[in-house]
């Protein structure tokens, strides 16, 4: 389906709706496409952290052939995809969720720009009281949108208490060459992902119709 019917997104797949409503501006996102942004996989930009808790597929074709990676795989580096020079992204597959799933997607916002400092997207279902599957996406921390994998695990399983969740972010930089620049230091972004992989922890938990 297309990421311009609202009222379908927001039905079918909200965290990638919601994920939309805080690029740029409204000039951006009338113009901008979610296969352009995928494409050019800047590192602050608010779709990769989606797409990769979404576990979305992104068909990439050539005159020869076709394949089809996941999110998680494509985003390699700042500005740095798998696409080869003769391949353009024509399908972007994303699942359509259940009502035992919630999600959300926080975000510090850059004020001049409107891309992430940091931005964290949240897909959690939940089962018998636990946290059957969960998954976070991560935007502006690194050099790329990537999966919080360890983050992912330490959450499954749990009641997501407060303390199962303080205890979940702590896993959330490592291994990460975290980014530093004019907007903000490594340590300030550190500290402010934490902060918001929590709010959108606890918000997507919300969402959650049992």
């Amino acid at each position: 389906f297309l990421l311009s019917n609202k009222n379908l997104m927001a039905n079918k797949c909200p965290l990638l709706a919601e994920t939309a409503s805080h690029i740029g501006d409204t000039q951006v996102r009338n113009m901008g496409t979610i296969g352009g942004s995928t494409a050019h996989a800047d590192p602050a930009a608010d779709y990769p952290a989606a797409l990769c808790a979404l576990e979305a597929q992104i068909t990439l074709v050539k005159k020869e052939s076709q394949r089809i990676v996941l999110a998680s795989e494509f985003f390699v580096d700042a500005l740095t995809t798998l696409l080869e020079p003769n391949e353009i992204i024509t399908e972007i597959i994303v699942p359509v969720e259940d009502p035992e799933t919630g999600t959300c997607y926080k975000k510090l916002r850059q004020r001049a720009s409107g891309f992430a400092i940091v931005g964290i997207a949240t897909r959690l279902r939940v089962s018998d009281g636990k946290i059957s599957l969960a998954r976070i996406g991560v935007t502006g921390l690194g050099p790329n949108g990537f999966r919080a994998t360890e983050v992912e695990n330490a959450l499954e399983n749990t009641a997501a208490t407060d303390a199962d969740i303080n205890q979940a972010i702590t896993f959330l930089d490592g291994g990460v060459e975290i980014n530093s620049d004019i907007h903000a230091s490594s340590n300030y972004r550190s500290h402010v992902a934490r902060i918001y992989t929590t709010r959108s922890i606890k918000t997507a938990l919300e969402r959650v119709s049992c």
